[in-house]
Protein backbone atom coordinates (compact mmCIF):
# COMPACT_ATOMS: atom_id res chain seq x y z
CA UNK A 1 0.00 0.00 0.00
CA UNK A 2 1.13 3.40 -1.09
CA UNK A 3 1.57 5.86 1.54
CA UNK A 4 -1.38 8.81 1.38
CA UNK A 5 -0.06 11.83 -1.31
CA UNK A 6 -1.51 15.07 -1.85
CA UNK A 7 -2.11 15.69 -5.03
CA UNK A 8 1.81 17.52 -5.60
CA UNK A 9 4.23 15.50 -4.48
CA UNK A 10 6.24 18.06 -4.10
CA UNK A 11 4.38 19.39 -0.75
CA UNK A 12 3.11 22.67 -2.21
CA UNK A 13 -0.64 21.40 -1.79
CA UNK A 14 0.41 19.03 0.92
CA UNK A 15 -1.75 20.23 3.61
CA UNK A 16 -4.65 21.95 2.08
CA UNK A 17 -5.58 18.24 0.65
CA UNK A 18 -6.21 17.25 4.68
CA UNK A 19 -8.66 19.79 5.68
CA UNK A 20 -12.10 20.98 4.99
CA UNK A 21 -13.35 24.37 3.03
CA UNK A 22 -13.74 25.72 5.69
CA UNK A 23 -10.35 25.67 6.90
CA UNK A 24 -8.08 27.99 4.21
CA UNK A 25 -4.30 26.99 4.16
CA UNK A 26 -1.70 29.31 2.86
CA UNK A 27 1.55 26.93 1.90
CA UNK A 28 5.32 27.57 0.30
CA UNK A 29 8.00 25.49 -0.40
CA UNK A 30 10.60 28.41 0.53
CA UNK A 31 10.61 31.56 2.10
CA UNK A 32 9.50 34.76 0.87
CA UNK A 33 11.02 38.80 1.55
CA UNK A 34 7.76 40.46 2.85
CA UNK A 35 7.39 43.24 5.47
CA UNK A 36 6.61 42.79 9.34
CA UNK A 37 4.32 44.94 11.26
CA UNK A 38 6.35 46.96 13.95
CA UNK A 39 5.94 44.95 17.13
CA UNK A 40 6.74 41.96 15.08
CA UNK A 41 10.01 43.13 13.74
CA UNK A 42 10.87 44.45 17.01
CA UNK A 43 9.91 40.68 18.58
CA UNK A 44 12.29 39.37 16.07
CA UNK A 45 15.03 41.56 15.74
CA UNK A 46 17.56 39.86 17.29
CA UNK A 47 16.88 36.28 15.66
CA UNK A 48 19.27 34.38 13.49
CA UNK A 49 18.67 35.12 9.67
CA UNK A 50 17.08 31.91 9.48
CA UNK A 51 14.75 32.28 12.28
CA UNK A 52 13.76 35.67 10.85
CA UNK A 53 13.12 34.07 7.55
CA UNK A 54 10.98 31.31 8.83
CA UNK A 55 9.13 34.01 11.26
CA UNK A 56 8.81 36.30 8.32
CA UNK A 57 6.83 33.42 5.60
CA UNK A 58 4.85 32.10 8.45
CA UNK A 59 3.24 35.28 8.91
CA UNK A 60 3.25 36.38 5.34
CA UNK A 61 1.09 32.80 5.09
CA UNK A 62 -0.87 33.62 7.29
CA UNK A 63 -1.96 36.58 5.47
CA UNK A 64 -2.57 35.16 2.75
CA UNK A 65 -4.84 33.05 4.87
CA UNK A 66 -6.63 35.61 5.99
CA UNK A 67 -7.36 37.46 3.23
CA UNK A 68 -9.21 34.60 2.21
CA UNK A 69 -11.53 35.17 4.58
CA UNK A 70 -11.92 38.73 4.03
CA UNK A 71 -9.65 39.52 7.22
CA UNK A 72 -6.97 41.58 7.71
CA UNK A 73 -3.53 39.77 9.51
CA UNK A 74 -2.87 41.63 12.99
CA UNK A 75 0.11 42.01 14.71
CA UNK A 76 1.53 38.24 15.41
CA UNK A 77 3.82 38.41 17.99
CA UNK A 78 4.21 34.76 19.76
CA UNK A 79 2.43 34.44 23.43
CA UNK A 80 4.73 33.09 26.16
CA UNK A 81 4.75 29.71 24.75
CA UNK A 82 4.93 30.89 21.35
CA UNK A 83 1.47 30.43 20.33
CA UNK A 84 0.43 33.00 17.63
CA UNK A 85 -1.83 35.58 18.04
CA UNK A 86 -4.77 35.97 15.93
CA UNK A 87 -8.36 37.83 14.96
CA UNK A 88 -11.30 38.19 17.08
CA UNK A 89 -13.10 35.09 15.42
CA UNK A 90 -10.81 33.03 14.18
CA UNK A 91 -8.59 29.82 14.73
CA UNK A 92 -5.60 29.11 13.20
CA UNK A 93 -2.12 27.26 13.53
CA UNK A 94 1.10 27.50 11.85
CA UNK A 95 4.13 25.06 10.80
CA UNK A 96 7.58 25.18 9.49
CA UNK A 97 10.40 22.73 9.08
CA UNK A 98 13.41 22.78 6.29
CA UNK A 99 11.56 23.03 3.02
CA UNK A 100 7.96 24.07 3.92
CA UNK A 101 6.22 26.56 6.05
CA UNK A 102 2.13 26.88 6.23
CA UNK A 103 -0.85 28.92 8.03
CA UNK A 104 -4.21 27.70 8.69
CA UNK A 105 -7.50 29.61 9.15
CA UNK A 106 -11.03 29.51 10.27
CA UNK A 107 -14.10 30.99 11.31
CA UNK A 108 -14.68 30.16 15.29
CA UNK A 109 -18.48 29.75 14.44
CA UNK A 110 -17.26 26.85 11.87
CA UNK A 111 -14.07 25.15 13.70
CA UNK A 112 -13.53 25.42 17.73
CA UNK A 113 -10.33 23.96 17.09
CA UNK A 114 -7.45 23.77 14.28
CA UNK A 115 -3.67 22.36 14.62
CA UNK A 116 -1.55 21.71 11.83
CA UNK A 117 2.34 20.38 11.16
CA UNK A 118 4.30 19.09 9.42
CA UNK A 119 8.24 17.31 10.02
CA UNK A 120 10.70 16.07 7.13
CA UNK A 121 10.03 12.53 6.58
CA UNK A 122 12.93 10.92 7.94
CA UNK A 123 12.86 8.76 11.49
CA UNK A 124 13.79 10.32 15.31
CA UNK A 125 16.71 10.44 17.23
CA UNK A 126 17.14 7.80 19.05
CA UNK A 127 15.19 7.07 23.02
CA UNK A 128 12.66 10.43 21.32
CA UNK A 129 9.88 7.43 20.84
CA UNK A 130 10.33 6.09 23.99
CA UNK A 131 9.64 9.63 25.11
CA UNK A 132 6.63 10.75 23.55
CA UNK A 133 4.48 7.24 22.99
CA UNK A 134 3.06 5.03 24.85
CA UNK A 135 3.23 0.78 24.48
CA UNK A 136 0.66 0.68 22.23
CA UNK A 137 1.64 3.72 20.38
CA UNK A 138 4.67 2.03 19.60
CA UNK A 139 3.63 -0.98 18.62
CA UNK A 140 0.98 0.79 16.21
CA UNK A 141 4.36 2.63 14.80
CA UNK A 142 5.81 -0.77 13.99
CA UNK A 143 2.93 -1.51 12.48
CA UNK A 144 2.94 1.56 10.68
CA UNK A 145 6.02 0.34 8.93
CA UNK A 146 5.10 -2.94 7.76
CA UNK A 147 2.40 -1.64 6.35
CA UNK A 148 3.97 1.70 4.86
CA UNK A 149 7.30 0.97 5.32
CA UNK A 150 8.54 4.47 2.76
CA UNK A 151 6.70 6.61 6.05
CA UNK A 152 8.98 7.17 9.32
CA UNK A 153 6.00 6.23 11.40
CA UNK A 154 7.81 7.48 14.62
CA UNK A 155 8.56 11.17 13.19
CA UNK A 156 4.75 10.78 12.09
CA UNK A 157 3.34 10.23 15.69
CA UNK A 158 5.31 13.18 16.83
CA UNK A 159 3.79 15.46 13.98
CA UNK A 160 0.34 14.58 15.08
CA UNK A 161 0.99 15.36 19.00
CA UNK A 162 2.27 18.30 17.84
CA UNK A 163 -0.56 19.09 15.61
CA UNK A 164 -2.83 18.47 19.05
CA UNK A 165 -1.11 20.46 20.82
CA UNK A 166 -1.44 23.40 18.89
CA UNK A 167 -5.31 22.96 18.89
CA UNK A 168 -5.73 22.23 22.35
CA UNK A 169 -3.46 24.83 23.75
CA UNK A 170 -6.15 27.99 22.73
CA UNK A 171 -8.76 26.17 24.34
CA UNK A 172 -7.59 24.70 27.47
CA UNK A 173 -4.13 27.38 28.49
CA UNK A 174 -2.06 24.88 29.67
CA UNK A 175 0.48 22.58 27.95
CA UNK A 176 -0.28 19.11 26.88
CA UNK A 177 2.24 16.64 27.72
CA UNK A 178 2.92 13.56 25.11
CA UNK A 179 1.00 11.15 27.36
CA UNK A 180 -1.90 13.05 27.60
CA UNK A 181 -2.57 11.92 23.89
CA UNK A 182 -3.57 8.75 22.95
CA UNK A 183 -2.70 8.27 18.74
CA UNK A 184 -4.07 5.67 16.41
CA UNK A 185 -2.70 5.74 12.91
CA UNK A 186 -4.28 4.71 10.12
CA UNK A 187 -2.22 3.67 6.89
CA UNK A 188 -4.99 5.10 4.54
CA UNK A 189 -4.19 8.44 6.04
CA UNK A 190 -6.53 9.28 9.17
CA UNK A 191 -5.72 8.84 12.79
CA UNK A 192 -7.72 8.95 15.84
CA UNK A 193 -6.67 10.78 18.99
CA UNK A 194 -8.18 10.22 23.25
CA UNK A 195 -7.09 13.20 24.95
CA UNK A 196 -6.63 12.50 29.19
CA UNK A 197 -6.98 16.34 30.16
CA UNK A 198 -8.83 19.24 29.74
CA UNK A 199 -12.00 20.82 28.41
CA UNK A 200 -12.05 17.68 25.58
CA UNK A 201 -10.84 15.02 28.19
CA UNK A 202 -12.27 11.64 26.79
CA UNK A 203 -12.91 13.08 23.65
CA UNK A 204 -12.36 11.33 20.57
CA UNK A 205 -10.14 14.02 18.15
CA UNK A 206 -10.19 12.57 14.07
CA UNK A 207 -7.81 14.12 11.58
CA UNK A 208 -5.87 13.56 8.89
CA UNK A 209 -2.35 13.02 7.37
CA UNK A 210 -0.20 12.34 4.32
CA UNK A 211 3.49 12.07 2.83
CA UNK A 212 4.80 13.88 -0.19
CA UNK A 213 8.13 15.58 -0.99
CA UNK A 214 10.13 14.51 1.69
CA UNK A 215 7.69 15.65 4.17
CA UNK A 216 5.15 14.50 6.65
CA UNK A 217 2.06 16.47 7.53
CA UNK A 218 -0.66 16.27 9.83
CA UNK A 219 -4.03 18.62 10.58
CA UNK A 220 -6.83 18.22 13.77
CA UNK A 221 -9.70 20.45 13.00
CA UNK A 222 -12.70 20.23 15.42
CA UNK A 223 -15.61 21.49 13.62
CA UNK A 224 -18.31 23.51 15.70
CA UNK A 225 -21.16 22.14 16.77
CA UNK A 226 -24.48 22.79 14.67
Amino acid sequence: MAAPESPAAAGTHLLAALVPPSVRVAEANHDVDAPLLPPEAAHISGASPRRRAEFTTVRHLAGRALAELGLARPPMVPGPVGEPAWPDGVVGSLTHCLGYRAAAVARASEVTALGIDAEPSRPLARGVLERIASPAERENVCELAEALPGVAGDRLLFSIKEAVYKAWFPRARKPLRFVDAEVGIRPDGAFMVRLATGPDSNAELTGRWAAGGGLLASAVVMKASV
